[in-house]
């Protein structure tokens, strides 16, 4: 399978998961502009996520001379490892439909950094704990500057007119319930992987990367059947809609979650080098790109009284120098 061992590509790799999970939305704010709900669009997304994770699991999980290929890691794979992945993907799927609703209710600009910072919090912490790899002071100092950018991001919503702000806040409060779920979704993952996977054999029992990528994404597409479902009798809507729509949106969604997913798989493969708790904490610089996306492209402040730029450049400031210090753990 493949794997790597320098610092400089798993650096590399995390940008590519911080430019994934940072952009897979604008295809939901693309759908969301024809007036395509977001529980229709993410019975796509959730089947794009494991469109890539089948082919990542037959072809860099399948081929090279490092580790196990996947299906000789499923003769050795326990139940406790196979089950752990999929729950990690039906506790992120759960967390991930409330950031949706977020994005829809709040935009990208507001969702993004509170969700997905309050995410960062939490799972660089458990990850930390679970395997203490990286600089902690500079790991933890970057931490506490994201935390900063988030309570500037809420100041700064709290500014927009009050027609805007009453739905930003309802936006509010999904986020930052995603976010204390989304935080937990990452350690459960690593936990079934095999420690070291990059340098040493796959201990029995547990996963490669790839397969629990594979397991993750199952338990994303089984869970979906039951969160998500929820969600359309509560909004109203129903298959025949999804039956109905252009393909075009149905490309959007398996898109997003394409995106989603390789931008995952790359941070995974990035943490045998760098660590969980780095790697995970410097994709999540996805916060900074969404905002980045909301502000100058999207234009989810457009309107807004004197004073809300300062505390918008103040946030996008604390996520840029957080994650700097965050990528310095690594070396």
């Amino acid at each position: 399978m493949f794997t790597v061992t320098d610092s400089g590509v798993a650096i590399l790799l995390c940008v590519v998961t911080m430019l994934g999970w940072g952009s897979w939305a604008n295809t939901q704010k693309l759908a969301g502009k024809e007036r395509w709900p977001f529980e229709l669009y993410y019975w796509d997304y959730a089947l794009g996520v494991v469109l890539l994770s089948l082919v990542l699991c037959l072809t860099f999980g399948s081929f090279g001379s490092t580790g196990t290929s996947v299906l000789a890691n499923l003769r050795t794979a326990s139940l406790g490892s196979i089950s752990g992945a999929v729950a990690s993907g039906a506790l992120f799927n759960a967390a991930n439909i409330l950031l949706v609703v977020a994005i829809d209710a709040a935009g990208m600009a507001v969702a993004f950094p509170v969700g997905v910072g309050l995410a960062l919090v939490i799972g660089t912490v458990a990850s930390y704990y679970h395997s203490p790899k990286g600089n902690a002071p500079l790991l933890f100092a970057g931490v506490a500057l994201v935390v900063i950018a988030m309570i500037l991001s809420a100041l700064a919503n709290r500014r927009l007119g009050t027609q805007r702000r009453t739905q930003a806040r309802r936006g509010l409060l999904f986020a930052i319930a995603a976010g204390c779920l989304m935080g937990f979704f990452y350690p459960q993952l690593m936990r079934s992987i095999s420690p070291d996977f990059n340098t040493a054999a796959i201990q029995e029992g547990f996963l490669t990367p790839y397969t629990a990528l594979f397991f993750f994404s199952l338990g994303l597409l089984a869970s979906n059947f039951l969160v998500n479902v929820w969600f359309m009798r509560f909004q109203g809507s129903t298959f025949a809609q999804y039956r109905a729509a252009n393909p075009r949106l149905h490309l959007l969604g398996i898109l997003g979650g394409a995106i989603w997913m390789l931008a995952l798989s790359a941070n995974v493969i990035a943490s045998g080098v760098a660590g969980p708790a780095v790697s995970y904490a410097l994709g999540q610089g996805a916060t900074l790109v969404a905002a980045l996306w909301g502000v100058f492209i999207w234009r989810e402040f457009r309107g807004a009284p004197a004073g809300t730029k300062p505390l918008v450049a103040s946030m996008l400031a604390g996520y840029a120098v957080g994650l700097i210090l965050i990528g310095a753990a690594i070396l």
